[in-house]
This record gives structure tokens, sequence and C-alpha cells, in this order.
């Protein structure tokens, strides 16, 4: 599977295991994720694409804000995935 910035998996492995996140950048095989409270933009997790489960959801809004280097905030990942948390029921 395709990764891609602004597309919302979930941790499969370690203390974050279940947790939900956004992909900041994908660099070879790891991926730079946050989720806006425990990992902000500042200070994203780094994880092996092995360690996580991607869904078909992505976030247009920020994909073209990752994508342009436009200005972002640790909010606007936080509103995505609750509203995202919201439609799918959650995890």
């Amino acid at each position: 599977m395709e990764y891609e910035a602004g597309q919302i998996v979930y941790s499969k492995s370690g203390h974050d295991k279940g947790k939900i996140f956004i992909i900041l950048s994908v660099e070879g095989e790891y991926v730079y994720l946050a989720d806006g409270k425990c990992r902000s933009l500042e200070k994203p997790k780094r994880k092996k694409i092995k360690h996580i489960q991607p869904t078909k959801f992505v976030s247009e809004f920020l994909k073209e804000k990752l994508i342009e280097k436009s200005y972002l905030l640790n909010a606007d990942i936080v509103k995505v995935l609750r509203e995202y948390n919201k439609n799918e029921g959650g995890f």
C-alpha cells in the first residue's frame, strides 16, 4: 500500500499501540506521525511503516497544507482526527 501525507493510520506496536495518527511525511521505510496532542507537529513520532495500520482516509485539507508547507496548527490535526473518529465509530 502507498502511504502519503495527510493519511490517517493506527499504530500496531509500541507503547502507542492502537492510537490514531496523521502521516506528516514519508521517508523510505519510515513515516513521521502526529496526533496534535501527545505528538505535536514540532515533535513528530518516527515509526517504521511495518508498525502502522493504514486506513483509506486521506484528509485533502491536511495533505495540501503539508505539501505546500503552509501554516498548520496542531488543532487542525486534532479536528480532523476527531471528525474521523466520529464518522467511523472510533477505535
